[in-house]
């Protein structure tokens, strides 16, 4: 039968496994989130390409592991250049498979892309071991740090690039080796990586992608016996399957997961600082990162003079194509995603709560070849109960939630009030509170008067059910690295 010429012109990604393009049997259809058409294949791997690329893996292990960090280093920072080197290609099919801005895919997700292996080719030369003498005993301790093996590498759709490289760059300039499965609703920037690799000077079977499902190519990857240590980025429901599906293998978890993250504002916050921010910590990237803002919580005395300004900063936060350079927000990820996070407007509303701006109210205008995209106004919601599922779970779009608070006391309260606990921000010119309220607020990162400043030295990830365990310099060199106490007796 042969292909009409739309198929055709379809991408067709392959797989990546022991340093080569490997087509499959199967295909997933992958969309243009701001059209709302097929433009791309992404192979629906399984168990048999999934233990090819781990055999590929541990394969390759023993002479990788056995390179000096300094030669490992080299090839990061030769990766970096080149993803440098093809920036505005990265930028222009990471903004056309996930849906985001071109401007931040070109300021933001490819740019830090790079980053990642550059921070993390240098920061691995930078780690001490511990020495303890015993000299009543005649012995000397001390301890040793080895990479793992073969490291399973799951990454989200919201962040593609960004997210795969934070992981894959401390797996291999650690001396792992890894299998890594993107999510397959954004592969192409993985794919394009791929291209890079044996030019970096990659040797074959260091890095592996294996597109695919979480329910088909994820699942092979957590329960394979032969991958030791899983490090995945995605949504608490998925971290209860993978625990569940690697606990008979005890395997090393890392897991960055879903935020509900709070904004407490007290009345001496600079205002002009902090709408502006909180508008972009609300609706970056169509509210698709996990540490935005979605519950803003704002001392009484303040409150409608903040709503009215938040209100009209938000209106003024353009949605639209994403090729635009206009545009600060882009459509969302899937056709499922908008109606998922519309699912929660629509409960706002029949709850008693105030739509102020966005959804149902602001209409976009779209091209004509955009109209089927998945495109959402920037949404600000008040009058609803902390208790309401609006305020209590991740809706992961461009909505936020505003309620007034009376005391110190209640805004901590009301901050901690969810099953989530990955990031918060605080606003007030006061040192002593701020440093107070961070203290008492159960998050993993607290940001006062900014938000999303990141050193990557510094440990990531969140507490409750917004993960375990933390990644960042010497957090990602601990969880990729096994330590072994030796003593010996002179």
């Amino acid at each position: 039968m042969s292909k009409t010429s739309e198929e055709r012109s379809l991408l067709v990604l392959e797989n990546y496994i022991g340093g080569k393009f490997v087509s499959c049997r199967s295909y997933i259809d992958s969309y243009d989130p701001s059209t709302g058409e097929v433009y791309c294949k992404v192979p629906d791997s399984g168990k048999e390409e999934v233990d090819a690329a781990v055999a590929a893996a541990k394969e390759a292990f023993p002479e990788w592991s056995a390179c000096s960090p300094e030669q490992r280093a080299k090839i990061l920072h030769k990766l970096a250049d080149l993803i440098e080197a093809n920036l505005e290609e990265f930028a222009q099919a990471e903004s056309k498979d996930q849906g985001k801005t071109i401007t931040a895919a070109r300021t933001v997700d490819i740019p830090r892309a790079a980053y990642n292996f550059r921070f993390f080719s240098t920061s691995m030369l930078h780690h001490t071991t511990d020495c303890s003498p015993m000299d009543h005993m005649g012995c000397l301790n001390y301890t040793v740090r080895c990479p793992v093996g073969v490291a399973g590498l799951i990454s989200p759709w919201n962040l593609p690039l960004y997210l795969l490289t934070w992981k894959i760059a401390p797996a291999i300039a650690a001396g792992n080796t890894v299998v890594a499965k993107p999510s397959e609703m954004t592969s192409v920037t993985a794919w394009m990586l791929c291209k890079l690799m044996q030019q970096a000077g990659v040797p074959p079977g260091v890095v592996n992608v294996v597109f695919g499902s979480g329910p088909r190519a994820g699942d092979a990857l957590v329960s394979h016996p032969e991958v030791p240590l899983i490090s995945f980025t995605g949504s608490t429901a998925t971290a209860q399957r993978i625990t569940e599906r690697s606990a008979p293998y005890c395997k090393k978890l890392s897991l960055e997961l879903g935020g509900k993250n709070p904004a407490i504002i007290f009345a001496d916050a600079d205002l002009d600082q902090c709408i502006e921010t909180t508008v972009r910590s609300s609706f970056l990237n169509q509210g698709e990162v996990c540490l935005c803002t979605s519950r803003i919580y704002v001392e009484r005395s303040i409150y409608s003079a903040f709503l009215e300004r938040f209100v009209a900063a938000a209106k003024k936060w353009k949605t639209g194509v994403p090729s635009d350079p206009s545009s600060k927000n882009g459509a969302l990820i899937s056709k499922e995603h908008l109606e998922k996070v519309r699912s929660y407007i629509a409960l706002a509303k029949s709850e008693g709560g105030i739509i102020h701006c966005g959804e149902g109210l602001d209409k976009l205008d779209l091209p004509q070849r955009n109209k089927s995209g998945y495109f959402m106004p920037t949404t600000v919601i008040t009058g609803i109960s902390d208790s309401s599922r609006v305020m209590q779970e991740e809706i992961f779009g461009p909505v936020t939630c505003i309620s007034p608070f009376d005391t110190e006391d209640e805004a901590v309260a009301r901050g901690n009030g969810v099953r989530y606990g990955l990031s918060a921000t605080v606003w007030s010119k006061d040192v002593g509170k701020v440093h107070r309220v961070a203290q008492q607020l159960q998050a993993g990162l607290v940001w006062t008067n900014c938000w999303l400043v990141r050193d990557l030295n510094l440990p990531f990830g969140g507490m409750k059910n917004s993960g375990v365990g933390r990644e960042g310099g010497k957090d990602s060199y601990h969880f990729f690295t096994e330590v072994k106490s030796i003593t010996i007796k002179h």
